[in-house]
């Protein structure tokens, strides 16, 4: 096992890690962690289980009711701040239990087999549509979450996948791209075909995949000249070939811990999320990352409360607590995702709110798709490509 690089900073365990409120720490697994099971980083890099909070934040009692002082969060690793559910207990009397999912296939996954006790979740955009008409979401109190109006983005406040924001509210958004080691390249990528094409092969053996087959294919299809939503059977199939040809040049195809071999020197060029890179921008000098120009999508992640939820008075008052600016800003400021709490983004430092890593361009932000949920066939057939594609 490898040994903390801090404590309370952003470099942990190849594995799960939680830090106390007194800061002591220690590894942790959660209940349904299979111990045959490799140690590894998923979407979010560096976790720390308890996260930032806002100063002189206060929940008044009544929004409890008779439930019980608990609440149970299945969260993305390194997706909360240093002190925020210590601080949200502290103030509120509530205890909140994590556990960690590693990714939205994952997630769909545990809560279509029947909700087993969690009271807030963390879905992806197209998978928030996914679970609504599955029926697997319960529909949100907009009176009992105030911050909502009063700090989020116009922008956010309403989505194509969950008109008027009935079953969902706005936590982090990003961006996927290439992220790079400066002085293994002769200039900075500007195309896919840095990674699934002829430029790849400059690198072959030096290139990190994600494993996130929706991501991928959509991301290649933007690069043959279609939509990243395409459902026409025959660009997705070209798609799928397109990466089974170079998947020649790929030293592997990651779940998520693509940066950490950048970091390492593993690879020169890794697909991954803007966050993971935009932290490790700030560690290393010599990373870079870029949004190729055939463009590539936007995901919004969201706070739901899920059907069957056992304590919905409290994942309310949890949701409305995580919209506040201060625990937004501080939130935001740790997790280095952009987020669309407007007030939390006023209060940032600007080294956060000027990044281009973190905040694209318009004119990037313009060859952005988002992803959608476009049925359930669909579904399949990229279950079915990306199958093949890790066969080839």
């Amino acid at each position: 096992m490898d040994s903390p690089k801090k404590c309370g900073g952003k470099r942990f365990y190849r594995g799960f890690l939680a830090i106390d409120s007194g800061a002591k720490c220690w590894q942790y697994f959660p209940p349904n962690y299979p111990e045959e099971s490799p140690m590894k980083l998923t979407r979010r890099n560096f976790l720390a289980a308890t996260g930032a909070a806002a100063a002189g934040f206060s929940l008044p009692s009544s929004v409890f009711g008779q439930e019980e002082k608990k609440l149970n969060f299945y969260n993305w690793d390194t997706y909360i701040g240093e002190t925020t559910l210590a601080d949200f207990r502290k103030d509120s009397g509530v205890e909140v239990k994590m556990d960690l999912f590693g990714d939205n296939a994952e997630l769909f996954a545990k809560m279509r087999e029947g909700n087993p006790g969690y009271d807030v979740i963390v879905p992806t955009n197209d998978f928030v549509e996914r679970m609504w008409r599955a029926n697997l979401l319960q529909p949100l109190d907009h009176g009992k979450i105030p911050n909502f109006r009063k700090n989020v983005d116009r922008t956010f406040r309403d989505a194509e996948f969950d008109p008027g924001r009935k079953f969902s509210m706005p936590y982090m958004w990003g961006t996927m791209g290439i992220g790079y080691r400066k002085s293994k390249v002769s200039r900075a990528p500007d195309s896919w075909s840095a990674v699934w094409g002829r430029q790849s092969n400059q690198h072959a053996g030096r290139i990190g995949w994600i494993s996130e087959p929706g991501s991928m294919i959509g991301m290649t299809l933007r690069y043959l000249g279609y939509s990243f939503n395409s459902t026409d059977r025959e660009q997705i199939r070209q798609a799928a070939t397109q990466l089974i040809e170079y998947k020649k040049n790929v030293k592997g195809i990651f779940e998520d811990n693509g940066q950490d071999l950048l970091a390492s020197g593993e690879v020169d060029l890794v697909v991954e999320w803007n966050g993971d890179i935009a932290q490790l921008i700030n560690e290393d000098p010599d990373i870079g990352y870029v949004i190729p120009k055939e463009g590539g999508y936007y995901w919004q992640d969201c706070l739901c409360i899920p059907a069957g939820a056992p304590h919905p008075e409290n994942a309310h008052a949890f949701i409305n607590y995580l919209l506040d600016a201060e625990v937004g800003r501080d939130l935001a400021e740790y997790i280095e995702y952009a987020t669309p709490n407007e007030a939390a983004r006023k209060l940032t430092d600007a080294s956060y709110r000027n990044n281009p890593a973190i905040f694209p361009p318009k004119k990037v932000q313009e060859k952005l798709e988002p992803s959608l949920y476009l049925g359930e066939a669909r579904a399949q057939l990229i279950d079915e490509v990306w199958t093949g594609i890790l066969a080839s």
